[in-house]
């Protein structure tokens, strides 16, 4: 993992007044998806992008969780996924619901591992 600043606490400020769990959540988040291979961290003025080519994926700071946007070739569907949206012809934005690291598992890497993949 690589951010595109040269330091790790760039995205700090979008953690600022938010739960201990969401910052918590995040480290397992990137944890996790550096076993997949290198990517970048990009962040932005309220969420973090997540890159490898181009970017698979999203994470967006709440007071007292996180949603990860995945870029995927399908909507993904069940009571985890917020929303998915239609953004091209063959690509849709998921977005997952995460409260607590121990939501960061099986299923969730599956998808991470799909949206790196196409990323």
């Amino acid at each position: 993992m690589q951010d595109t600043n040269g330091t790790n606490g760039t995205a700090d400020h979008l953690f600022s007044g938010k739960d201990l769990a969401v910052y918590s959540t995040y480290e397992q988040l990137l944890s996790e998806l550096s076993t997949l291979g290198p990517f970048t961290v990009e962040p932005k003025k309220t969420s973090i992008h997540l890159v490898r080519n181009s970017g698979f994926a999203g994470v967006h700071p709440r007071k007292g969780y996180l949603y990860l946007n995945l870029r995927l070739d399908r909507a993904l569907t069940g009571q985890r996924v917020a929303k998915a949206e239609q953004v091209s012809k063959n690509r849709w934005h998921n977005e997952i619901r995460l409260d607590s690291p121990d939501q960061v598992d099986g299923e969730v890497l599956g998808w991470l591992h799909e949206a790196y993949t196409l990323g």
